[in-house]
């Protein structure tokens, strides 16, 4: 008996079932989609968190609550602008991608895009993510323009160093600077605590990702901080984790921060610790599932920070 096909023609294993783009998305715009990660939407949620922790921790030092247009358009640049990471991460690795199982169907491997499709499109996004940044002051622009540097190199990170998670926490939560910048016009101890406690997050999380990958990443010549704890894996994401908290303290304590933070927090680290305690090497399937689960721990803490703000007005 033959059994029918019931995958989308293109989809990619790590995208959630019967995700927007799947299910409903134009056939000739789904290449685009896939290739910006529309249908895999917790990687701008993980972009956007640093963001609106930091907004709602400058509305805790302003003792004002966190700005709505702030966190419109932060929602709006992390969308556009990890969508434009994407796209030009799978062209610089449009020919490792080839090797790997999870990442070969995507649409520059799979032939679905050109490579000139995806410059296009890729300057597209980025125009969407330039409005975004001209909205805010000339401090916060020029910031958001320093954040191009790790974005720049990360791609080429995981063919030289064994740390290509710790260049792209420096830049997926960059928005930990860009909350409070665009709050105050400046950078003060507040922000660059929860920019390191978010740094340190995504390095963890993100070797919980790359779990996945192990086999495929060690066949491509691909590191990782996954491959590079091996059997200490859990114990390493454990430690960032913790150290993680250790920072994003600091910042609480640096705006003063009341009960609702602090219940957040401790919310927040119940979660991580969860994570760590469920760490399989054996189930990447698993893997995928605690990965995505931050989305919930990072709205946890954001939670906690806005009421925060919102009850000390």
């Amino acid at each position: 008996m033959t059994v029918e096909r019931t995958e989308p023609v293109g989809a990619v294993p790590d995208a959630a079932p019967g995700n927007f783009v799947d299910r409903a998305a134009p056939a000739s715009w789904r290449p685009f989609l896939r290739l910006a990660r529309i249908d895999r939407p917790i990687g701008w949620w993980l972009l956007l968190l640093p963001c609106w922790w930091s907004t709602a921790l400058a509305g805790i030092a302003d003792d004002a609550a966190p700005r709505i247009d702030h966190l419109i358009l932060f929602m709006i640049g992390a969308i556009a602008m990890r969508g434009a990471g994407c796209v030009y991460n799978d062209i610089i690795d449009r020919d490792i991608d080839k090797l790997v199982a999870r990442t070969r169907n995507r649409p520059l491997p799979s032939g679905q895009v050109s490579v000139k499709g995806a410059v296009v499109f890729l300057a597209l996004l980025c125009l969407v993510g330039l409005g975004v940044l001209l909205s805010l002051n000339a401090f916060s622009i020029l910031l958001g323009f320093a954040s191009l540097i790790p974005v720049a190199v990360y791609p080429f990170m995981k063919r030289v160093t064994s740390w290509p998670q710790a260049v792209l926490g420096l830049a997926f939560a960059w928005g930990g600077l860009m909350g409070w910048a665009a709050a105050f016009g400046e950078l003060d101890a507040p922000a660059v605590w929860i920019y390191v406690g978010a740094v340190l997050w995504t390095v963890a999380y993100d070797t919980i990702y790359a779990v996945q990958d192990l086999e495929d990443d060690a066949v491509a010549g691909i590191r990782s901080t996954t491959r590079l704890f091996g059997a200490r894996t859990q114990q390493a994401v454990g430690l960032f984790f913790g150290l993680a908290l250790v920072a994003i303290a600091a910042a609480l304590l640096g705006v003063d921060a009341g009960i609702p933070s602090w219940a957040g927090f401790a919310a927040f680290a119940v979660h991580l610790g969860r994570q760590v305690a469920a760490i399989d090497l054996e189930d990447p399937k698993g893997a995928l599932r605690l990965f995505r689960s931050n989305r919930n721990a990072g709205l946890i803490l954001f939670a906690g920070l806005a009421a925060d703000a919102i009850i000390g007005i």
